[in-house]
């Protein structure tokens, strides 16, 4: 139930107004970084000040202003919403501190730049959780695809730009798609309101046109989502510095992608319309395409960052196939993914960025002894990858079990079988790095941990992982918020 509340524009206000600090501090490293750092704790404060209001069933929602005739610019904080941006600002925490001991030992230029433009992706994802309708949703995803352009290209090399263009070309593409979806979905439903159960139940509109709306929705929101073949841009931006493939491929871009999928799911064209029209069966397939795919590539990679982006194209469409599936069990478990993915996937570009900046080394080939180097990094490392294949006690053998359970429950096959298979390849992709990088290296090589600053956000994040495993629910209530938004989506209260 929507009540009138500010506290959602709040939300947004530390990482808008650190953008503007850290600007003005380029100066004072210390202090723009400072900027950062307290920004992040606030936001992330901000955001689990709504979490009662949430719980209790009620949505706090605001509206400055209207965007166009009969569509307010509107923000609210629904179950899934809140799960996310509370997710994107935790991490945020861990990122920003990660990020300055990373760019100081890199000694990477243009911080100041840097740091601004993860101001402005952070506050564009808070502001795209919280989107009460498609059109405030349009604008922040948006601004998430330019404040993720100059990361993107950072370092200035022939390859970054290459990649920016790429980013570039598919993303703003995949926008204007979006667009279109939005425009013409206002135009069947004179609204664009989410509404829970779908904003599409019970309009009158021929088959034909709904199909073609909802690929206009997919590609639109699949590119960022990673979904097959929309997928080449995310490896391609592997030369980006690592926190920034943290930040793309664990809390904000790419969770932006499946997010918008899950809300055009189940709040747009909602489980009765997409199964009359066989739409879910389609995206199921898909989902259950891209994971295997994305699986087998990763299998083939040598660079370490490049075999991280295919393993997180493939975990993505878990999230995917559980909309798909549209069950409470699958529904449950993908919006669970949101989390358990972002926590497990980080502290694996962590690791790796730990490693570059240590030891000078990107590849699995060079990686022989690197933990006997760097025993508290490798072994975040192992104790993730094989949480986020699916191995108990990790927060993704919660999320994955309930997605299993709702392939069940729907009678999937397909998913049934993808889901295992994807299982088994995560081992086997992630099995012989941990194996490598515990056997004897060279002789008389020294221990050297990356500095503090990088080594303890990424044992903080695994702890984390490794906690919601073993009590989902605690801290931020993900799998309440997770429940509730499988409710939510059934239309029921």
């Amino acid at each position: 139930m929507p009540v009138v509340s500010a506290l959602p524009a709040w939300a947004l206000m530390p990482s808008a107004v650190a953008i503007v600090l850290i600007l003005l501090s380029r100066r004072r490293p210390a202090l723009r970084e400072t900027w950062s750092v307290l920004a992040a704790i606030a936001q992330t404060a901000l955001v689990a000040a709504l979490l009662p209001e949430v719980l209790a069933g009620r949505e706090p929602a605001w509206r400055p202003l209207t965007l166009v005739p009969g569509v307010p610019l509107e923000l609210r904080a629904d179950a899934f919403g809140t799960l996310f941006a509370l997710v994107a600002s935790t991490l945020w925490i861990a990122t920003t501190v990660y990020s300055i001991g990373y760019t100081r030992a890199e000694q990477e230029r243009s911080q100041t730049r840097y740091f601004a433009s993860f101001a402005l992706c952070l506050c564009s994802t808070v502001g795209l959780a919280f989107s009460a309708n498609l059109l405030t949703f349009y604008v922040f995803y948006e601004l998430l695809t330019l404040g993720g352009y100059p990361l993107v290209v950072h370092r200035g090399t022939p390859d970054a730009f290459r990649a920016g263009r790429v980013y570039l070309l598919y993303t703003l593409t995949a926008g204007l798609l979006l667009l279109i979806a939005i425009v013409w979905t206002g135009r069947l439903a004179g609204r664009l309101d989410f509404v829970p159960g779908g904003l599409l139940t019970g309009v009158e509109a021929p088959a034909g046109a709904l199909w073609a709306l909802f690929a206009l929705f997919v590609a639109g929101c699949g590119v960022k989502a990673g979904l097959v073949p929309l997928h080449t841009w995310l490896p391609l931006a592997m030369v980006a510095p690592t926190p920034v493939s943290a930040l793309l491929h664990a809390v904000a871009v790419v969770k932006a992608g499946v997010f918008g999928i899950v809300r055009v799911t189940g709040f747009v064209f909602g489980p009765v319309v997409l199964d009359d029209l066989g739409a879910a069966t389609a995206l199921a397939w898909l989902a259950a395409l891209t994971i295997v795919a994305a699986s087998v590539g990763a299998l083939v990679q040598d660079n370490l960052k490049r075999l991280l982006a295919f393993s997180t194209i493939g975990q993505l469409s878990y999230i995917v196939l559980g909309a798909a599936l549209g069950t409470p069990e699958a529904l449950t478990g993908g919006a669970l993914h949101m989390a358990s993915h972002a926590f497990l996937k980080i502290t694996l570009f962590f690791c790796a960025g730990a490693i570059a900046a240590t030891a000078h080394l990107d590849r699995v080939s060079q990686l022989t002894g690197i933990g006997r180097r760097m025993p508290l990094t490798m072994t975040a490392f192992a104790v993730c990858a094989f949480m986020l294949a699916g191995l108990p006690p990790g927060v993704a053998f919660v999320s994955k079990w309930r997605l299993l359970g709702g392939a069940a429950e729907a009678g999937s096959m397909v998913a049934s079988v993808a889901l295992i298979a994807s299982a088994v390849l995560n081992v086997a992709y992630f099995a012989p790095i941990v194996v490598r990088s515990f056997a004897p290296g060279a002789p008389g090589s020294p221990r050297a941990e990356a500095r503090p600053t990088m080594v303890v956000p990424l044992l903080a994040t695994a702890a984390a992982g490794l906690w919601l495993g073993l009590a989902p629910d605690a801290g931020g209530r993900l799998l309440t918020l997770a429940a509730m938004t499988a409710r939510q989506v059934a239309g029921a209260p």
